[in-house]
């Protein structure tokens, strides 16, 4: 007789947002992998067809800011699925440009990217996950714990979305639902690929790799992150192996945050 094993995914419910790329996908492909069914939630149905047809999973067209629109994805999930176990608010982007230069529909657009997405969603799932004792993840960024240049408002998005998973774990831990984030790095999507081409052109690098190897110098591991390592990260906190685990924020970027800038010229210099 054999027994589920707790990486065992089976009969679980994932809802996932931004969904058809990038980190979104990835996490579709690795849950669907151990046997869970997958949900995916966009705006764009061509890439989440792709990503749900290649996954075995199913597909829902969906602006994740809007309250009604996110009633209506966790109705259909719960009248085809039965249940809903983890929701991974995956949705952002937005907001790259320095404060003096963010106007206010800038500003408006870039917090509706990447703070109102995961509220709304996380918000209107969570009867369903209390009834299921579910999981949240909630996608943030490097840019969650510190300020790159010229990116306003989606720093500011992606600091609030730490003090989201701190409320949500502390209002609905003793409720049974469990809220954590990750904080990913430098990963290999197409959207940094296509901030790594306007880098290159902009550097005079030769090559896209070149331009990823440039902005990963002095990252300790000296790479950008595969999003199947992201993935990883994002089912270790929507699984039961991670079942005393509320209200943290792990950071999956290769050590970066850790780095002593002031200490970066001794690198440098060889030292």
């Amino acid at each position: 007789m054999t027994t589920q094993r707790s990486t065992d995914q089976s009969g679980r419910v994932v809802l996932i947002s931004g969904g058809g790329t990038g980190i979104g996908a990835a996490v579709a492909e690795r849950f669907a992998t151990e046997g869970a069914q997958v949900v995916l939630v966009g705006r764009r149905p061509e890439p989440l067809r792709a990503v749900a047809e290649r996954v075995g999973g199913a597909w829902l067209t969906a602006d994740v800011s809007d309250a009604t629109q996110v009633k209506d994805v966790v109705a259909r999930v719960l009248a085809d699925f039965g249940r809903l176990d983890v929701v991974v608010a995956n949705a952002g982007g937005h907001g790259f440009s320095a404060v003096g230069d963010t106007d206010d529909d800038g500003w408006a657009q870039s917090l509706q990217a990447n703070l109102t997405t995961a509220f709304v969603l996380t918000r209107e799932s969570l009867p369903a996950l209390v009834e299921s004792g579910g999981q949240i993840v909630i996608v943030s960024s490097l840019a969650g714990v510190a300020a790159g240049p010229s990116v306003a408002g989606y720093t500011v998005g992606k600091h609030a979305l730490i003090g989201l998973t701190r409320s949500l774990a502390r209002d609905y831990g003793p409720r049974g639902v469990r809220t954590n984030a990750i904080c990913p790095g430098w990963v290999q999507t197409p959207m940094a690929d296509a901030e790594m081409d306007e880098f290159r052109e902009h550097a005079g690098l030769a090559s896209r790799d070149a331009a990823y190897a440039a902005v990963t110098a002095d990252v300790p591991l000296r790479r950008p992150a595969r999003p199947a390592e992201i993935a990883a990260a994002v089912r270790f906190l929507g699984s039961a192996e991670s079942s005393y685990v509320n209200g943290a924020v792990l950071l999956v970027d290769g050590g970066a945050h850790m780095v002593d800038v002031p200490t970066i010229a001794f690198d440098h210099a060889g030292m």
